[in-house]
């Protein structure tokens, strides 16, 4: 949208409507999934969690501690990505993470992330903020596709999954098809991306330092601890007896599976609970604490911190040099 022509008035009436317009959109989809999820009412769910204790101090100040530096780890990993091109306190890392988490809340595969994140700096970086923001979540993205192959694979080694290993077969030969179709055609270099060409795009990626990268992806396999830990130890309230690793077996083969699915992210949890109830079904989880979980899951590392990022959103005001 072009606010350049408008007087400053209207620009800010847009503005804060459009500031409005999102808290309100997240909340209202937050609403929807909690109070309308015919898989698991959500007064029964809050009766669940009083009877295996959950509401007890000592739970809550672990799980509060375990989702803080889950989403510690991410403004860190966001503030270190960010150096490259302009340097910028953690405190200005929270409220970029948190205030683009609530405004990518409704939007598909978490889309509008990306345009939420290059908001908050100058025209002329904005390029580059869309860049190091996928070089960021491909970091997060590989190492859930690492883990969970591995775990994944232990899996179906322990309990057979009867996986059709033809179709499997099929489906990834031609996904490396169309990958070296893909990387023949971007070499010829006439391709652009939003006004940079593969040329510059492998150049500017090229162009950050190695500390960075292997900080970034660091902080990516740290939080992917994190929060896989704090499924295993929701587990354990919910009174399921698993070890550490069989645990991880199934986690990692979720987060896999539940990643590759193309979502709406508000209803990410959707998928999960899918997944997840598929998965722990094997290893003879209920339905029921496996659902649980996995909102849970979703409440504390996600509606939690959307909450949070609403008063960033609210108190956004554009870049001096804006003009869009």
């Amino acid at each position: 949208m072009y606010f350049g022509s408008l007087p400053y008035k209207t620009k800010q009436f847009f503005l804060v409507l459009i500031k409005l317009s999102i808290v309100v959109g997240a909340f209202y989809f937050i609403y929807k999934k909690l109070a309308e999820n015919e898989d698991l009412d959500f007064h029964v769910f809050i009766e669940f969690l009083r009877e295996n204790d959950v509401f007890s101090i000592k739970t809550i100040l672990f799980l509060l501690f375990l989702t803080i530096l889950n989403w510690f780890l991410e403004i860190l990993k966001w503030k270190t990505l960010v150096a490259t091109i302009e340097k910028i306190s953690f405190k200005n890392a929270f409220e970029q993470s948190l205030g683009s988490l609530t405004a990518s809340l409704f939007t598909p595969n978490r889309i509008g992330e990306y345009g939420a994140k290059a908001i908050y700096f100058s025209s002329g970086k904005r390029k580059k903020i869309v860049l190091l923001n996928f070089m960021g979540n491909v970091m997060q993205m590989t190492t859930t596709v690492i883990f969970g192959c591995i775990g994944l694979w232990i899996l179906n080694s322990k309990y057979d999954l009867q996986i059709n290993y033809f179709k499997t077969s099929r489906f990834l030969a031609i996904s490396i098809v169309l990958v070296i179709f893909t990387v023949f055609g971007l070499k010829q270099n006439k391709f652009k991306i939003k006004g940079f060409s593969i040329e510059r795009l492998i150049g500017f990626f090229k162009s950050i330092s190695t500390k960075t990268k292997i900080l970034s992806m660091a902080f990516s396999i740290l939080r992917y601890a994190v929060f896989s830990f704090q499924f295993y130890y929701l587990l354990h309230v919910f009174g399921v007896n698993v070890s550490y690793y069989n645990a991880m077996i199934v986690i990692t083969s979720m987060y896999l599976l539940a990643s590759i699915i193309p979502s709406v992210f508000i209803f990410d949890v959707v998928i999960k609970s899918s997944v997840a109830v598929y998965l722990f079904s094997i290893v003879g989880v209920n339905d029921f604490t496996t659902l649980s979980i996995v909102t849970l899951m979703w409440l504390l590392n996600f509606v939690l911190p959307s909450v949070f990022g609403s008063y960033y959103v609210l108190n956004f005001n554009l870049p001096k040099d804006n003009h869009n």
